[in-house]
């Protein structure tokens, strides 16, 4: 397989820009009234969560009429460039629904050697972080990196909930001396990508939820890997996740084999 060509930035303005008008569409139902119908697997969804995917999709249709387009609330559409957008409307929509502000809009590009860019757009937190293979990942217009803190001894580790993980993968990780916190969805990876904590891991997560991080903790310095270790160019697609500063990763990982 050729060498990953660096992404166009051309995508990655569009890709963050787009993600951004999602994020002002989303603020206009947050706190407000909504509907919430529930999907075939119990989870939740919103008015807001679909009139946000619509948006994000007829723009892509116009702008790339050409490319695929995964999204988690309506059917995929097919094109003939070997590219696809996968769009998150609103990624952590049990907290929108609270009026919680860490939920976030998520888009990325995925093109024949995996991720090629993605954002992560916290709307209610006025915080956008995006990436572009070869170019860099960026938190507000800045350049951002994860942290160098080394050991799992006063580490900070995310995760989303305590409900989707095995009897036999947490108490490892309870018996660890990370500092264990759920500040979880994409705000979670988000926190790595700036250096703010050490790792956020999700056993179980969708490939929309995923797709946007693998470039974003890649190119902040860190490492994105599936729960047993597996790297790789589908990795968002592996149906879980841990994200590291790269430094404790190979320990982290081990508590889990």
């Amino acid at each position: 397989m050729a060498q990953p060509r660096t992404a166009d930035p051309a995508d990655l303005d569009f890709c963050v820009e787009l993600a951004q008008e999602a994020g002002q569409l989303a603020l206009e139902w947050y706190r407000g009234d909504f509907t919430v119908d529930h999907k075939h697997d119990g989870s939740p969804v919103t008015a807001a969560d679909l009139a946000v995917e619509t948006l994000m999709r007829e723009r892509l249709g116009a702008a790339y009429p050409n490319d695929s387009v995964l999204g988690e609330e309506h059917p995929d559409t097919s094109g003939a460039s070997g590219r696809t957008w996968v769009i998150d409307p609103i990624d952590g929509t049990k907290a929108f629904m609270k009026g919680v502000p860490l939920f976030a809009n998520l888009l990325a590009l995925v093109d024949e050697h995996g991720p090629a860019v993605g954002v992560i757009h916290l709307p209610a937190l006025d915080e956008t972080v995006w990436a572009g293979r070869g170019l860099g990942a960026f938190y507000n217009g800045e350049p951002c990196r994860v942290n160098d803190h080394e050991g799992l001894e006063g580490a900070f580790v995310c995760t989303s909930g305590f409900g989707y993980w095995t009897e036999t993968a947490l108490p490892p990780l309870l018996e660890s001396p990370v500092g264990l916190r759920t500040w979880g969805d994409a705000y979670g990876y988000a926190l790595v990508a700036t250096g703010r904590v050490e790792a956020m891991i999700d056993p179980e997560a969708f490939a929309w939820d995923l797709a946007p991080i693998a470039v974003v903790i890649a190119e902040a310095g860190g490492c994105f890997s599936a729960f047993d270790g597996r790297t790789g160019a589908d990795v968002w697609r592996s149906g879980s996740a841990i994200a590291t500063n790269n430094r404790i990763h190979d320990e982290l990982v081990a508590l889990f084999q």
